[in-house]
């Protein structure tokens, strides 16, 4: 993504790239920022990428679980 600075404006293609990329990135900022928050997985305490991988492997599927649960019950729209 582009940012303007101070005395240079973005033009418009830069304006309109950045909203394609916001569009398609919104889903997935969601979803990081569940396991953030639920899950409390800001960061990973443990050394090795095995074990890290496990940790996240474990938090995706508690999101899914969520996920699907509050869609069963009518809560969830269907954004994914």
């Amino acid at each position: 993504m582009k940012r303007a600075a101070r005395g240079h404006p973005l033009g418009i293609s830069d304006i309109l790239r950045n909203e394609r990329i916001s569009k398609r990135r919104s889903p997935v900022e969601r979803c990081f920022s569940v396991i953030k928050t639920v899950f409390k997985a800001g960061h990973v305490m443990v050394t090795t990428v095995e074990k890290a991988a496990v940790k996240v492997m474990f938090r995706a599927i508690g999101i899914y679980i969520i996920f699907v649960a509050l869609s069963i019950r009518g809560w969830v729209s269907d954004i994914y």
